[in-house]
């Protein structure tokens, strides 16, 4: 792989409009279209004991084979963050789900299993044909029916407000969004409204990728109030305003080539933050490139930080046969931990740093994996800001996104697309990493 650099200094950035329903870290502003519903700002406070912050809170999250993965995740691994008991449940015959961009998840139960259970919450992901798969399930629709029946909160994201609520019924009369391809069938079944995220009543709808981390927190400040909102979102490093442009921070410029689509690694493991590694997967396979994930431990399946289970395509000792144009680890402190004793890992890291080639890292993995085995030697890094101190460099660490030469590190979950979209363009360009955060509706 041919590389080139420069000792020149830049701070790049994409003209990219960030979510433009709420800004998070000291405040978090989050403006959500709704009839009957207040807009709330929250601000970022210790949580006080409550009845609400202490009760428990049954969830049931479908997923189906073409469901999209990073939407799912999300709101799962948020939810749990917030103290609810999520249930993920295929609607397949089996656990097993293959959902868009070949990622795998492993529900915790079959749908038909659920069909007694009580919920205060049911929340659709999207995705196709995932949303259809949704649609076309008896039981998950008898659910769902009764949920509106009875006057609990019901939620759905992406192509699924139009492709199943609608054809269900469960929005006549009411204001609700979709992606922006499904609007105009969503107009046939509720006043459909342009809201990155639609709240009226019981009934919580959302537009695509980009919008997941309003939808969910939209749901965890109706089913646990705006402190725990508050609590959760304050903890994934979102960004800090409302602005029409996201920075990354890039030293010791140079280009990041491939010869065809890039052959990237992604490992995992027992303990890996699930949402980054899911946002990073999906994000990297939409843009083309030839993504492979690794396990490091004895199978497949590992069981992620917010325990959602995930599988892998291989294990990593098949993994390091290969030769890659990136590897990048997701974050997560067991994962991180798990990452950080793994000696072929840490080798081929190392033979990666060697050749020039480019890696990274996010969250508590740029700390606790590439720190204390030297590979982050001379360069600049940013991690997740407990774990800044244990950098030996941390004059760069309040960048959301750090580029130096070959070496890309980021801080969390909420700068993960971030993160994603600058690895796009690193391989593909700017231009299609813009493309790309426009599909996801992570720019409008």
């Amino acid at each position: 792989m041919a590389t080139s650099s420069s000792s020149l200094t830049t701070l790049r950035h994409l003209t990219l409009t960030h979510f433009s329903s709420f800004a998070h870290y000291k405040t978090l502003a989050l403006k959500i279209t709704s009839l009957n519903y207040t807009p709330r700002t929250f601000s970022i406070r210790a949580s006080s004991s409550s009845s609400m912050a202490h009760e428990s809170k049954k969830v049931l999250v479908p997923i189906a084979n073409g469901t999209e993965p990073m939407e799912a995740v999300i709101i799962i691994d948020m939810l749990r963050r917030a103290g609810a008991d999520v249930t993920v449940a295929s609607v397949e015959n089996q656990l097993r789900v293959e959902a868009c961009h070949g990622i795998k998840i492993i529900a915790d139960s079959l749908i038909s299993d659920c069909s007694a259970s009580v919920y205060d919450l049911i929340a659709l992901p999207g995705g196709m044909p995932g949303a259809t798969n949704l649609k076309n399930c008896g039981v998950l629709e008898n659910l769902m029916k009764q949920q509106a029946a009875d006057g609990r909160l019901y939620a759905a994201h992406c192509a699924s407000p139009a492709v199943a609520l609608g054809p269900w019924g469960l929005l006549k009369g009411l204001k609700a969004t979709c992606y922006p391809s499904f609007m105009e069938q969503l107009a046939t079944v509720a006043t459909a409204v342009e809201s990155r995220v639609q709240v009226d009543g019981k009934v919580v709808t959302s537009r695509g990728p980009g919008t997941t981390i309003e939808f969910t927190a939209a749901l965890i400040e109706k089913l646990c109030g705006e402190e725990k909102a508050n609590e959760v979102t304050g903890a994934m490093v979102l960004r800090s305003n409302n602005g029409e442009e996201y920075f990354i921070r890039e030293l010791n410029q140079m280009e990041w080539t491939s010869e065809g689509a890039p052959q990237i690694l992604v490992p995992i493991a027992n303990g890996s933050e699930e949402m980054e590694a899911v946002i990073m997967i999906d994000t990297l396979r939409r843009a083309k490139a030839n993504v492979i994930v690794g396990s490091v431990e004895e199978k497949l399946e590992i069981l992620a930080s917010r325990n959602v289970k995930l599988e892998a395509d291989i294990l990593l000792d098949e993994a390091t046969k290969l030769s890659y144009d990136l590897i990048v680890l997701p974050g997560g402190l067991g994962g991180a931990q798990a990452f950080a004793k793994t000696e072929k890992l840490i080798n081929i890291l190392k033979q990666q740093r060697e050749a020039n080639r480019p890696y990274g890292a996010i969250c508590a993995s740029p700390a606790l994996v590439l720190e204390p085995h030297g590979l982050l030697k001379g360069k600049k890094a940013t991690a997740f800001p407990a774990m800044c101190n244990k950098l030996s460099d941390p004059s760069e660490t309040e960048n959301r996104v750090v580029i130096d030469g070959n070496l890309i590190t980021s801080r969390g979950p909420g700068t993960t697309m971030e993160f994603g979209l600058a690895i796009t363009e690193k391989f593909f360009g700017r231009e299609k990493a813009l493309e790309l955060a426009k599909i996801m509706l992570f720019v409008q």
